[in-house]
């Protein structure tokens, strides 16, 4: 195996720069893009102590020539790229009809282009040496009123995944392309999400520690997990989705809105990162940590769901054999 160099976008802090931390405890040399250079240098200063070597670049994932030209900056500097993840995304949350265009464009631009501008660069490369790494981000959640945006774009990322899987083995690369679906993590997008709600945000479900999305995300690339998702949140929701739908949509009418929104109102004057970065010293974690979760949860790979729907197929049809056999 090469040695590994990660690029991380979304770096500056969040999911980004957990997994920052976790790559470069694993011996990967990290280039970290984001927006905001001096988060990205602070970033970089916690990863001294570990002896790797680092790269902080300032671009936005939503212009797809920087991230070029970083990506060329990083192989000239770092050496060949093995490692993308695609951690940058922003929100907009509240009635979709309230959502000026502008800031639906904008949201969608970064989180869902983002990712495929990220791919596309990382895939560039990865193919003249015919290896690599790529790591997108979904939800486990299912959509839920207030973040159709983000709801939308996460959908759009899972589906260009799925339907770029096939392109890579037409083509005979050795090129994962891995999907990591998260719950609900503790980062400060709680507070960077442009809100039109006029109540903070909260997470809703189970919440848990960045730590958990970057080591998740760290076994997907070095597993060669084609899927990871993490804990068991959201399979009870998807199985009422399918059995049924209305039921759902109006459990959802009636429950979600208090379970996104705290009882506070939010200040007006909130700065958010959905035009421009937040300044100021922001780490990995966001303002909940007195709810959120330290203890790694199930991961189901891709492999074990397999064995574990295989397992529960049979034991249907060893039920149904023997309720037959009962009845003759």
């Amino acid at each position: 195996m090469p040695h590994q160099i990660a690029v991380i976008t979304g770096a500056g802090a969040g999911i980004g720069r957990a997994t920052a931390r976790t790559l470069a405890r694993a011996g990967c040399d990290v280039a970290l893009i984001g927006r905001d250079a001096a988060r990205l240098e602070d970033a970089a200063a916690e990863l001294a102590e570990l002896h790797i070597r680092t790269l902080t670049i300032p671009a936005d994932v939503t212009d797809a020539e920087a991230l070029e030209r970083a990506a060329d900056q990083i192989e000239a500097t770092l050496g060949p790229i093995t490692l993308w993840v695609n951690c940058a995304g922003a929100g907009v949350s509240g009635q979709f009809v309230e959502l000026p265009p502008e800031e639906i464009r904008r949201a969608t631009e970064v989180t869902y282009l983002g990712t495929v501008f990220g791919t596309r660069t990382a895939l560039i490369r990865m193919r003249r040496r015919g290896y690599g790494t790529i790591v997108n981000l979904d939800a486990i959640s299912l959509p839920r009123p207030l973040r159709s945006i983000e709801s939308g774009a996460r959908a759009a990322i899972r589906a260009f995944t799925e339907s770029l899987r096939p392109e890579i083995l037409h083509d005979g690369d050795r090129i994962l392309l891995s999907l990591v679906r998260l719950p609900a993590i503790n980062t400060p997008r709680f507070v960077w999400t442009r809100n039109h709600t006029g109540k903070r945000l909260r997470p809703a479900g189970p919440v848990f520690e960045p730590e958990i999305a970057a080591e998740a995300i760290s076994r997907a690339a070095f597993g060669r997990h084609r899927d990871v998702r993490v804990g068991l949140s959201g399979i009870g929701h998807r199985m009422a989705a399918f059995l049924a739908p209305a039921l759902l949509d109006r459990r959802q009418a009636d429950h979600a809105y208090h379970q996104q929104l705290e009882k506070y109102p939010a200040p007006d004057n909130t700065p958010d990162n959905l035009f421009t970065p937040v300044s100021g010293a922001h780490g990995a974690h966001g303002p909940f940590d007195h709810l959120s979760r330290r203890t790694m949860p199930v991961l189901l790979t891709t492999t074990l769901r397999t064995i574990l729907t295989g397992t529960a197929l049979a034991a249907g049809m060893g039920a149904l054999l023997v309720t037959l056999r009962r009845k003759r």
